[in-house]
């Protein structure tokens, strides 16, 4: 006869990314899991007075685009999913505060019509800005090729009232093993959202830097998706332009290719790749070894990056590279990958080429694997010198000193929820793909926020205890 369970009341939970310890009661044994089952959500740790202080934007898995403060306090909120949105800076739309570009309209694909080898997957029919109160100001779309805007991954609003998008478009290449490939594309759109300039990337395949056997595995691909561009910033005002240095020309733009592990400058002007990071780098030493942790040095392998752009003017580090190197799977062929190391984040010098500063995990005070996410992420530098990282598998913000020290941590709270067809099972998932800063004055006069700091407990002594009636 089974037993009558007694009624348990939980008192505490456990701290983000270490496993939960519950007590076993009444013969009862906490179930074995692979990763933590309860941690807690929002603002996690925060000493105001070593941190950026300022609002985060971002979309939750529930498909709706939040602003917070540091306390982790939704203080607006958009109806609207964005890949990624964005929070536009008051200077350029007329000083008008809380405009933000997001997605506004999805179609389903459905097979190679819209993107090869994928099944049903949504696609961007319409981007826009949208205003405060979700007022639609500026739509791309109807006007791009096919009628649909296909952006992914970045949008940029650019000084001149225009905006770059990242999309795709399917076509047939010349030379490539599938019919179709998912070919990355650049559009520059007018205030009418009409195109006024245009790039596309398998017509530069040779410039990317690529050896000719290379190139024939990116060919031979089995992926459509040969590229997987993933990030697209204008170059920006820089002192290297200053100083006569022609490819950091600020309308030149910058991307990266997740598949094929390399960074690249547009030339804006002719179109033309002007400078290469990759694809070919010497071996990641393992996590912990002394050249992995010293600076400057030469770069080492990257592997599956995202979020590659130059630091912006009036920043600590203006003028270097910032990446997170992910440490994914990619590269043709494959990069090797170390077994026990974890993600980083990468400032380079893009001239000499050379690492100066970097983020893993040990400097913290962790195991280099206990930071690491293979796909999406990004990170920015803040006026005050901090790094604001997004370690994007897990739905986790936080903010490093130069040091290493970290000032500020929130665990996304808005999962996307979703059924296993195989066991119909709610699967929970707290991955974002992209989060950003946003400073206080660029949100609408008012706006509230709040700075109360957050001290994290021990976790060595931390547990999830139950009380027995």
């Amino acid at each position: 006869m089974p037993k009558t369970l007694p009624n348990i009341s939980i008192l505490a939970c456990s701290w983000p990314r270490v496993a939960v310890v519950a007590m076993a009661c009444m013969g009862l044994a906490a179930p074995v899991v692979a990763s933590p089952s309860v941690f807690p959500t929002g603002t996690t740790r925060y000493d105001p007075s070593k941190a950026y202080n300022s609002f985060v934007l971002f979309t939750g898995g529930d498909d709706i685009t939040r602003l917070i403060d540091p306390n982790g306090n939704v203080v607006h909120e958009w109806k609207y999913r964005g890949f990624p949105p964005v929070f536009l800076d008051p200077a350029l739309v007329g000083g008008k505060r809380g405009h933000v570009l997001v997605t506004l309209e999805t179609v389903e694909g459905t097979g190679t019509d819209l993107v090869p080898g994928r099944v049903s997957p949504r696609i961007a029919k319409t981007i826009g800005e949208v205003g405060w109160d979700g007022d639609t100001l500026w739509t791309f779309g109807d006007r791009a090729p096919g009628g649909r805007a296909q952006q992914h991954h970045d949008v940029t609003r650019l000084p001149n009232g225009n905006t770059i998008v990242l999309a795709n478009i399917t076509q047939p290449v010349e030379g490539f093993d599938q019919p179709l490939v998912l070919d990355d594309v650049v559009y520059e759109v007018d205030p009418k959202g009409a195109v006024v300039w245009t790039w596309t990337a398998s017509e530069h395949l040779e410039e990317f830097g690529l050896a000719p056997e290379e190139l024939q595995l990116v060919r031979a691909s089995k992926s459509a998706d040969y590229l997987h561009v993933n990030n697209l910033k204008p170059i920006g005002p820089n002192h290297r332009f200053d100083a006569g240095d022609e490819r950091f020309h600020p309308d030149n733009l910058i991307f990266d290719s997740r598949q094929a592990n390399f960074i690249a400058i547009i030339e804006k002007k002719t179109g033309k790749i002007v400078w290469t990071l990759g694809p070919h780098f010497p071996p990641i030493a393992e996590t912990g070894a002394a050249t992995n942790r010293t600076v400057p040095r030469p770069v080492d392998q990257i592997s599956g990056q995202h979020d590659a752009h130059i630091i912006p003017a009036g920043l600590p580090g203006a003028g270097n590279l910032l990446v997170f190197d992910n440490q994914g799977a990619g590269g043709y062929p494959p990069a090797p990958l170390t077994v026990t190391g974890g993600s980083r984040v990468l400032e380079i010098d893009p001239i000499t080429k050379e690492i100066v500063w970097q983020y893993i995990g040990p400097d913290s005070g962790d195991p280099g694997w206990s930071f690491k996410s293979t796909h999406i992420s990004n990170a920015r530098r803040l006026p005050n010198g901090n790094t604001f990282i997004v370690e994007g598998q897990y739905g986790r913000f936080f903010q490093v000193t130069p040091k290493g020290e970290i000032v500020w941590e929130y665990v996304n709270p808005f999962p996307r929820r979703s059924t296993d067809q195989a066991t119909g099972r709610t699967n929970v998932n707290y991955q974002i793909y992209r989060a950003q800063p946003v400073p206080y004055e660029w949100a609408p006069e008012g706006t509230p926020h709040s700075e109360r700091a957050v001290v994290p407990p021990d976790n060595t002594t931390f547990r999830v205890w139950a009380t027995i009636n």
